[in-house]
Parts: C-alpha cells; structure tokens; sequence
C-alpha cells in the first residue's frame, strides 16, 4: 500500500509540475505528459511499477474510443466507409508493404518483417485524437481524415490477431500458451469466430435494449454516484468481453458509444466518464515516457533514432501519397500526414504478443518497443511543426488548388460556414450579388448543390481576394473560423483599402480587440446577439413586459457596443487581462454604469405605467 502511495504521488507531482509548463510554452499537454514520464523513467527505483501502471492506464484509451464513439451516430459512421475501407486500408496495406520491403533490406526474415510491418502499420489513437481535440482540428477534412484511419487500425486489430499466430505456426511449429482467461482458446477456427460475432452482437443488443431499463431503474435511488459507476461499469465490462474474445477492448467500446450515440443517456455518459478518461489518458502517456529504455538506447543511439526517423519518414510517404490520392490540398494534406506518421500504443500489445508466439526475437522486439516509445514522443513535434507548415501556407499560395475566380461584385465574404452563410443568404435574397470564398472543399460542394454560387480557395491570399475585386469591392465580410487568418485578412484589406467597409466576425473579447485594432470597421460576435435574446427571454419569463424586456435588450446591446470600443484602448495584448489593472478598473466602472442604466429603464417604464 504504502509503494501504490508513493507512486502515485510522484506520478501526480510529475503530472501537475511538466504539463503547465509545456502548455505554456506551447508544446501542448501530451508532451508535457511524455516528458513527465522520462523524468520518472530516470530516477532510479521510481519508475519500476511502470508496465503494471500502463495496464491499468490503458483504460484511458478505451474511454476515450466510448466517448469518441457516443460523438458518432450509426448513420455517421456508415457515411464514413469508404474513407475507412480505402483511405484506412490502402495505408495499413502500404506501410505494412513499407516495412517489410525496409526490413528485407535491413537483413530480416519475411516472418520479421511482416510481423513489424504489422506492428509499426497501427499509429497512436491516444496522442493523436487529443492533439488534434486541444488544437481544434477533429472537425477539419485532415482530421476526419486522420480519424478514419486511426478506427480502420482499430478494426484492423480483429485480423491482425489471427495473423501473427499463424506466423507464428509456421515458424516454429507451435506456440506458446497465453496467460489469463479467454472463451475462444482452444477452439477451432469457425468456433472463434462464432464467439466474436456472439461477443459483438451481445454489445449491440445490450446498448439497444438494456440501458435504458438499467438507467430507469437506478434513477429510482436518486444517488449521483451511482450513474458514474453505471458508466464505469459499461466501459470495464465491455473491455473485458473484448479481451475474452481476443478483440481490441477499445473497439468494444467505440462499438458501444456508436450504439448509444442516440440514447437520451448520452450526455449523462459523457459526463460521468470524462473526468476519468482525462486523468486515465494523462497516466497512460506518463507511463509511456517512463517505459523508454535508456539503456537501450544509449547503447546504439544513432541505430534507434535512424531507424525511428526512418520508420516515420516511411509512414510519411504512404500518407502523403494517399492525402494526394483523396484529394486533400494544402494543410490538410499535411496535417493527415504528419499526425499519423508515428508508431502506436497498440504496439506495445502486438510486441509482446509476437514475442510470446516466437514470431520476434528478444533482441528484435526490445529495438521496436523503443522505435514505437520514440516515435511517440516525437508527435507532439510533428504537429508543431504542421502549425510551422500551415502558418506558411496560410499566406502563401498553395498553387492550382484554388478555383478561377470569374466574376467580382462590389461585396465580398470570406468564409461560408454557418454564419457566413445566413449572411450571404440575407444579402442575395436582398438583391445584392455577392463574391464568396471559403477554403472548405466539402462546404461548397454543398453550397453549389443549393445553387448557390462559391469558389474555392484561401481566403488571406493576395492574388484571390484581387482576382475575387478587392479593389473595386465596397464591403469586406470576414467571416472564416481561423481567428488568426481573419485578423491577418482584416490587417492586410485596411492596408491596400483605407476606405472599404471592413466587417468581421469575432469570437470574443480579445479577438474583437485585435480585429478592431487589424482595422474592422464593425466587429459582430458570433454568440452576442443569440445571448442577448436569450436574456430577453428571461427577462420575459421572470414577468416584465415584451416593451420592458425590449428596452432593456437595447440599452445593455448599445451600453456594451461601446464599452467595447472604450476597453480596446487599454486592452494589451502582451500583458494578460487579470494583470492590465486600468483595464479592469475601466470595465468595473463600465458594469456600473449598464447597471444603472438598466435600472433607469426599468423605472421609467414603471412610473409611464402608472
């Protein structure tokens, strides 16, 4: 007890001291955990319980495929086949090919090659899928993309299994027994099968007919904590059905979370489970950093980093070719490329299995672990090193991918998404033409099908916002979803136009400070009217008048519309708000005096009553 103690404060320690400091300096958390992990890995004595720690956080990966899941609705996923028959497939395939022809050529067997091949082939589901949640990047056609790929590997696992077994056979004849409890050892190959397809059915059937029921029944001892061990309970169970069977626990649950991604108990799910994926995922990529063998690689350290850079290198290539291949342009060619380019945890599994079936020897499999621990710990840099790339691109042209732009007309508006497109509907059906301009492929193909005429390219470029008559055009609209790109665009249009009507959409305080400051004339915040509304509502409800509730909407919309303008002359972008003193002073006062106002309102519609 007391070492379970230790450890576990250390671990916290290490947690709470690496991953601030490297959010803050902006290498992101999943780093700052790895990096938390090495500290560990080197102190001696500390990071023995390591392996032991990384079973258990393993966990962390199956609740965030349950959650990923519950996002996901079956009509979703069956919309999603064929980026994850031939986007995943073709790059499972060809870097399995990669591999082997590499090892070939590095003096293995085809047995060895064909086993690493499909060992290094599976990418890491943990790191990827929260880079790309904290960048915001799970919604763009890269990460779709990426996420395809990373469930293909997943389902990938179920043949996988069945493969380095035989491999196994046939090169030495027998395998070695499994430890642990299994349905499925011993039977013949249709009784295996039979099994998994009973495994996965009793999953489906139980998400469709059995949670409600369960959730209607414990409802009854209106006690919170037994909701989270519900949800607790669905994912452990369902991860050790899988495990029996012999399949992925994390594609148990992903099975799961799809089922129930239209149950009313979803948000209930998310809830209960969130707080413990987030601490579980956080263990899991401490453990892998500790895990690294330094020894190991201090006794070849030019052979590991080669050949780890290498298998990366390789694995870049294939993606590259089939981002080109599916019609990604520019970032998004990118980000797919270089977020899946490392090894995965699920190697760690296939490893061992692989070891235990004689298919890898000791010496062999111990260089793969440290290749797959490696290449890692070197994707958070990968994806710096995208936002370097997309940076670049985001004021460079990126070549024919854009459309001709064939026509001007005196309103432009860059970015077509949700608001942009209410605000071009309004505009046309007025009877103003408009020239439109998002960098989203799949938005305008929608948008042409509707009639509405687009084009096709980014937006912060020069040459297209000319071509699209920048310099004729009476008003800009900016309405794209990059708060960096639109400030660009609204800095770069005040430029070249001192005289054009600038209006941009703005996220919130500090990026409507920043616009003000690029040159916008007005500055409109995507959820500032919806709120206003919604006060209204309330304000309804709780018993003023519509005329009241009106006035009041009026007063606090024109009061803030100018203590914005006001607060933009103190606001500093390089000293942080809670520290700008005249800032928050300024804003005080401010509050006051909507207060005031709105008190005023209140009674001077009170005394023309009476």
């Amino acid at each position: 007890m007391d070492s379970f103690l230790l450890q576990s404060t250390i671990y916290l320690i290490a947690a709470v001291i690496a991953v601030p400091i490297a959010v803050r300096i902006g290498l992101g958390s999943v780093l700052g955990y790895l990096i938390a992990g090495i500290g560990i890995g080197l102190l001696p004595g500390i990071g023995s319980e390591t392996e032991q720690l990384q079973h258990f956080a393993e966990f962390g990966v199956v609740m965030m495929l349950f959650l990923i899941g519950l996002e996901l609705e079956p009509k979703a996923l069956w919309d999603m086949r064929h980026r994850l028959l031939g986007l995943g497939g073709l790059q499972i395939g060809g870097t399995i090919l990669a591999v082997l022809l590499a090892s070939l050529a590095l003096g293995l067997g085809w047995r060895e090659g064909l086993a690493a091949g499909v060992v290094l082939a599976m990418s890491s589901t943990a790191i990827v899928m929260q880079t790309l949640s904290e960048k915001g990047l799970t919604t763009t056609p890269g990460g779709r993309s990426a996420f395809a790929v990373l469930l293909s590997q997943d389902i990938a696992v179920i043949p996988i299994l069945a493969l380095l077994p035989l491999l196994a056979l046939r090169a030495q004849g027998h395998a070695e027994g499994h430890e642990g409890m299994s349905l499925v050892e011993g039977l013949p190959a249709w009784g295996v099968t039979l099994v998994t397809i009973a495994a996965v059915a009793t999953v489906v059937l139980a998400g469709r007919y059995l949670v409600r029921p369960l959730f209607t029944f414990i409802h009854a001892a209106h006690l919170r904590e037994l909701y989270t061990a519900v949800a607790l309970m669905i994912v452990v169970g369902i991860a050790f059905l899988m495990t029996l069977v012999g399949l992925s626990p994390a594609l148990g649950t992903f099975l799961a979370g799809v089922v129930l991604a239209n149950s009313e108990f979803r948000h209930e799910l998310e809830a209960d489970i969130e707080p413990f994926k987030g601490l579980l995922l956080g263990l899991f990529f401490i453990t892998v950093g500790a895990g690294i063998d330094f020894g190991g690689l201090l006794a070849a350290p030019v052979t590991i980093i080669g050949l780890t850079l290498g298998l990366m290198a390789l694995k870049g290539a294939v993606l590259y070719a089939l981002a080109r291949m599916f019609g990604h342009h520019g970032r998004d060619r990118w980000l797919f490329t270089l977020s899946l380019a490392q090894a995965g945890e699920f190697g760690f599994v296939l490893v061992a299995l692989s070891r235990a079936q004689g298919v890898l020897s000791e010496g062999i499999s111990a260089t793969i672990l440290l290749i797959i621990a490696l290449s890692m710990l070197l994707t958070p840099l990968a994806f710096i090193l995208y936002e370097k790339i997309a940076a670049r691109l985001g004021t460079a042209a990126t070549g024919p991918d854009a459309d001709v732009i064939d026509q001007q007309h005196p309103i432009i508006i860059a970015g077509v998404g949700r608001f942009g497109q209410v605000v071009n509907r309004l505009v046309m059906n007025s009877g103003f033409r408009t020239t439109v301009l998002d960098a989203d492929l799949e938005m305008i193909n929608v948008l042409r099908a509707f009639g509405y005429k687009t084009f096709f390219g980014d937006a912060t470029r020069p040459d297209l916002l000319h071509s699209a008559g920048l310099d004729k055009a009476r008003v800009l609209v900016v309405a794209m979803d990059d708060k960096e790109a639109a400030v660009r665009l609204v800095k770069y249009a005040r430029t070249l136009r001192p005289d054009l009507h600038i209006i941009a959409r703005g996220y919130d305080r500090m990026h409507v400070f920043r616009l003000y400051r690029a040159g916008a004339n007005k500055i409109v915040r995507e959820l500032f009217d919806s709120s206003l509304r919604t006060g209204r509502y309330v304000l309804e409800h709780l018993g003023l008048t519509e005329s009241e509730a009106h006035e009041a909407e009026t007063t606090f919309y024109k009061m803030d519309r100018s203590a914005m303008q006001d607060l933009a002359q103190l606001w500093d972008p390089d000293i942080p708000v809670t520290e700008n003193t005249a800032y928050i002073e300024r804003a005080k006062a401010l509050n006051k005096d909507l207060e005031v106002a709105l008190m005023a309102v209140f009674a001077k519609d009170r005394k023309d009553v009476a």
